[in-house]
């Protein structure tokens, strides 16, 4: 991989660092060189917020490259086309907002490209690029009612991101090109012993060269609880969440939408959940998370990007699923570097029966999946078992490196492997168990692999960060069994990117 030797030398530089930096993470809008400038001309301007964010990030992929094979190809020796995919991605975030104390606006724009991908098919819907969706569209424009320091109730209404615990059922996603909006309603309940966000909202969908909308057929709503009241060391949350959608969404006009978002499947599905985290050093150097999510409801008995025809005609699927996840760390505060040392266990429960009218799959609704089962981004929390173990350090004030290991399985081999879209690996025409590709296998070993992981970070200036991965996923015994008719291959993966908040 021809980016190795770039991320190679970004490590070495990062030693010289000598700026405030943080955990390597996706970079988002964060106040710039704008607002400084704003705050120091006077107190006339201490209401208003102005910025612009651009991120630009190369990306190589070997083997599991994510192009117009689709992800059914993914570690495959002799594919249809090419499973490598080398793209450059730009994303450009201009914002401005004015708050009065009681009330604030936001509107904020944003246009992303991709050179070079090669998902591009040109008679596809969207031409088939997820993360390309032409000059100017609206990410944010909403209006803030109210004050929580003098008053316990805020209503946000407009376009919004919204993200809650660690995201891992819902948030913005900003790791992608295009990440998640919504057009919606959500109202913050606090005081000192307990708080409350009540929402509603319709997810924004990709719309290439056109301006984007919700779709009204697609709503998730729900109540998220916290109480700051109950511990003074730990962050204790539960939630209910509801994603509705109506049978009509199959009659929407997808021609614009790229794969895999062309629409989602029919569904009424509940989670239930609760959390726990421990506050920093609540408890010296260890620190602890703990999260169960338990799903009720119904689905339409397909997945996202399934053919509108087979929608139409599906049965529904009583909905009975579960997740959780667990995870302690150790930091060593009094060593250089300040090592830190995590294992986290991630797991969510597979159908056993798929002929039956019953789902077991747990539907990870619309979360940040980037990093949290590997940086390669090859699994969602749906069917798997995912064994992490992360370390990290800060070389300086300025930089920052982490190594993670994954050991990942299927949590039942007779459901599928989902990829990061949650859409099942299910090569058309791989009779399961001929070893011709993927497909529900339940003879095979659950053993998926392992991925390792390097990211480091560099905060350059205020408002310059530089960030660099390179991940390489060994397969795995169900890999091998899916292709031993045919041969298959370990994966790559290395990028580099680069954010300025101006």
């Amino acid at each position: 991989m021809r980016i190795h030797t770039i991320v190679l030398a970004f490590a070495a530089a990062c030693a010289v660092a000598r700026a405030q930096y943080t955990s390597p993470s996706p970079a988002g809008p964060a106040p710039g060189e704008i607002d400084l400038i704003l705050k120091s001309a006077g107190q006339e301007f201490s209401g208003w917020d102005l910025g612009v964010n651009e991120r630009v990030r190369y990306e190589d992929k070997s083997d599991a490259g994510t192009t117009h094979a689709g992800s059914n190809f993914d570690f495959d020796d002799r594919p249809p086309s090419t499973t490598s995919n080398e793209y450059w991605l730009s994303r450009l975030m201009p914002w401005a907002g004015y708050s009065t104390g009681w009330i604030s606006v936001l509107v904020q724009g944003r246009s992303s490209y991709s050179w070079g991908d090669d998902r591009y098919t040109a008679t596809a819907a969207g031409k088939n690029l997820p993360e390309d969706d032409g000059p100017f569209q609206l990410e944010k424009a909403y209006v803030a009612l109210g004050d929580l320091k003098e008053f316990p109730l805020i209503l946000t209404v407009g376009r919004q991101e919204l993200a809650f615990g660690d995201q891992r059922l819902i948030g913005p996603s900003a790791w992608l090109n295009v990440p998640h909006a919504f057009d919606a309603a959500k109202l913050r309940y606090q005081d000192a012993f307990f708080g409350a966000d009540v929402f509603s909202s319709h997810l924004v969908y990709t719309d290439k060269d056109h301006l984007e909308r919700s779709d009204p057929h697609d709503t998730l709503s729900g109540i998220d609880f916290d109480f700051p009241g109950l511990s003074g060391q730990s962050v204790n949350e539960a939630y209910l969440f509801a994603r509705n959608v109506s049978r009509d969404i199959v009659t929407d006009d997808w021609s614009q939408v790229p794969a895999p978002f062309r629409f989602t499947a029919p569904q009424d599905i509940y989670t239930l959940g609760v959390r726990s985290k421990s506050k920093p050093k609540a408890y010296g150097p260890w620190d602890y998370g703990l999260e169960g999510m338990w799903q009720f409801g119904d689905r339409t008995a397909v997945f996202a990007a399934t053919a509108l025809a087979a929608a139409k005609v599906a049965p529904r699927l009583s909905q009975e699923a579960w997740a959780f996840v667990a995870q302690g760390g150790y930091t060593w505060t009094t060593v250089p570097m300040h090592p830190r040392l995590a294992a986290i266990v991630s797991a969510a429960s597979g159908d056993r029966n798929s002929a039956d009218r019953d789902s077991e799959t747990f539907q990870n609704l619309l979360p940040s999946n980037h990093g949290l089962y590997g940086i390669m981004d090859l699994s969602s929390l749906q069917n798997i078992e995912d064994y992490r173990l992360s370390l990290s350090v800060k070389p300086t004030t300025s930089t920052s490196l982490a190594v993670d290991v994954h050991q990942q399985y299927l949590e039942t081999t007779h459901d599928y492997w989902y990829n990061v879209a949650g859409v099942p690996r299910n090569t058309a025409g791989a009779t399961p168990g001929s070893g011709s590709g993927f497909n529900i296998n339940p003879a095979y070993s659950p053993d998926l692999g392992q991925e390792a992981d390097i990211l480091g970070g560099w905060s350059v200036h205020k408002g310059f960060l530089l960030e660099a991965g390179l991940g390489h996923y060994f397969r795995g015994s169900y890999i091998k069994e899916s292709f031993h008719a045919i041969g298959s291959r370990d994966a790559e993966y290395g990028y580099l990117q680069l954010t300025v908040n101006l």
